[in-house]
């Protein structure tokens, strides 16, 4: 069993999630978009220390907190490896107003989909799921039937693919991969909006109708 804290966090409503065995004292961080003294406020209300900051991808909504969650915690950044650049100089890939600026990390391991790490007592199998994003990648704990999908899949819908190095077929195909390896009643906690199944979004999202 594992506990799951999601809080959502900034002005684009993004989901960052802290995670830990059940009754554990270490944990892995998800996607820290903004609000790091939030995010340090509810490790510190659950009792554990950071193994680990673990990325879906570094699109700015998603990573505004990784330094100084990175600095606090001490615990070393995961990144995709084909987004490395865009943490270490993040403010360079903001091309919106209003948004930053914030500050830039030298991720401390990379990694590009294929891996089984274990973090803070939990097994993670690392999948390349690019569309969204070049170097997406997603996070699955298969013994507990739980996916961090960042921004592949929603609730009835799936990542933007109009940002730059999106593509939309490519993000299909890495959505079918993921339905092909995982069983339906695995949980999705995507970067935005709520909980939902594979088995559910197979059955009713209409942006995977292509898929049936």
């Amino acid at each position: 069993m594992i506990e799951v804290r999601s809080l959502t966090v900034g002005p684009v409503q993004e989901n960052c999630y802290v995670v830990a065995p059940q009754g554990g004292d270490r944990a892995v961080v998800f996607d820290p978009g903004e609000e790091a003294p939030r995010i340090l406020q509810t490790i510190a209300d659950m009792g554990v220390e950071v193994e680990a900051i673990l990325l879906t991808h570094c699109h700015f909504d998603h990573v505004g907190a990784v330094a100084a969650l990175a600095r606090e915690t001490h615990a070393p950044v995961y990144c995709p490896k084909l987004e490395r650049d865009i943490l270490a100089h993040i403010n360079d890939y903001v091309r919106w107003p209003g948004f930053g600026p914030f500050e830039e990390y030298e991720a401390d391991e990379l990694v590009e989909g294929g891996e089984r790490l274990t973090l803070a007592g939990l097994d993670f199998d690392i999948f390349f799921t690019p569309g969204h994003s070049p170097g997406h990648v997603t996070w699955s704990l298969a013994d507990e039937r739980a996916l961090f999908s960042g921004d592949v899949l929603f609730q009835s819908s799936i990542g933007r693919t109009d940002l730059p190095g999106g593509d939309h077929a490519r993000l299909l195909q890495s959505i079918a991969e993921l339905m092909q390896a995982l069983p339906d009643d695995t949980v999705v906690h995507p970067g935005h909006m709520g909980l939902t199944t594979l088995g559910a979004e197979r059955a009713t999202n209409p942006f995977l109708a292509e898929l049936a």
